[in-house]
């Protein structure tokens, strides 16, 4: 298991020991205090440069990527891949090559292909590659920052300091992942980091929206969505994945969301303390209706904002070539 990731690359959550995990989460605490500060900087990685490349839509993870790096104070290099020679037909290999020549430190890939941001890392071995998604293999930050919300928010229920928990906060939690969970690299990552730091995981879909290998996860599969909403502390539900084909698993999406919808009255029976969570972008009205996503339950807002403090820290313990002070 790997027990820190300073000075590493990161492609998974999956070989992240729980040290690990936490250390993150640590950090990236640090980084809250920042975005509070009038002049929202650090010099943490002044003289770095950090090339973006997003080989596919994003909005969320590449927008709190770059304001990440920007309040370290890195330079940051953002390749338009629409306007780019990757469109007339450069292979990958070349188009790192082509920005490695101009001095990078890090580089911050998303891209359609399970394992791409694992092959750029034997392409360019000095540089750290931080996976922004790839394929359905993992999308580590999105792990790591759901992990960072729950443990935050429940850290402010018990009036106690987030760092100070540790991993305590998730011994025993009860965690149920609902949907889409075959295409999805989120399920993958937020699997791996629950139960590492100690939670219990279900998951609710339909048959043919789970891998073929699900057994071999860490999770139990349950069959009746009603009970399991009740069982949960925690609900993440995911995004049916149009692009990756996933509406044509399922007869229609109002059949969907029928059995698995998060609907009105779904949310009624759930306990007070159950949290709502969504990685984005939500699906109105088929992962879960309107209303439910708008209450005081659901912290997706939330989910959203702890992206850039997860990834300062992310870029920061990968990047950064000592360990010394953060802020």
């Amino acid at each position: 298991m790997i027990e820190s990731i300073r000075g590493r690359s990161l492609m998974s959550l999956h070989d992240l020991s729980r040290a690990a995990l936490v250390e993150i989460l640590d950090t990236a605490e640090s980084f809250v205090e920042v975005h509070r500060r009038t002049v929202k900087k650090v010099p943490a990685l002044k003289g770095r440069v950090v090339a973006s490349l997003f080989f596919e839509e994003s909005t969320r993870t590449r927008l709190s990527f770059e304001t990440a790096a920007k309040r370290l104070s890195a330079d940051v290099l953002s390749l338009a891949v629409a306007s780019s020679s990757v469109k007339k037909g450069e292979s990958l290999r070349d188009t790192i090559a082509t920005i490695d020549a101009l001095g990078i430190d890090a580089v911050v890939l998303r891209h359609r292909s399970s394992g791409a941001a694992e092959q750029v890392s034997r392409y360019v071995p000095h540089v750290r590659v931080i996976n922004a998604g790839d394929g359905l293999h993992q999308h580590p930050t999105q792990g790591l920052l759901d992990a960072f919300t729950i443990r935050q928010v429940l850290a402010q229920r018990r009036g106690v300091n987030a760092v100070e928990t540790g991993s305590t906060v998730f011994e025993g939690l009860r965690v149920l992942i609902v949907g889409d969970v075959m295409h999805s690299r989120v399920a993958r990552s937020d699997i791996d980091a629950y139960v590492a730091l100690g939670a219990q995981v279900r998951v609710a879909a339909p048959g043919t929206l789970l891998p073929m290998d699900i057994d071999a996860w860490p999770v139990e599969v349950v069959g009746d969505f009603e009970d399991a909403i009740e069982w949960a502390d925690v609900i993440g539900l995911l995004r049916l994945q149009h692009e990756r084909g996933a509406g044509s698993f399922v007869p229609s999406l109002s059949e969907f969301t029928a059995i698995y919808g998060l609907t009105a009255s779904r949310a009624r029976r759930l306990r007070p303390e159950t949290l709502i969570m969504h990685p984005g972008p939500i699906n109105r009205g088929v992962e879960l209706d309107s209303t439910v996503a708008d209450l005081p339950a659901a912290i997706i807002e939330r989910q959203v904002s702890n992206g850039v403090p997860i990834r300062m820290a992310v870029l920061y313990l990968t990047v950064a070539a000592s360990p010394s002070e953060v802020v």
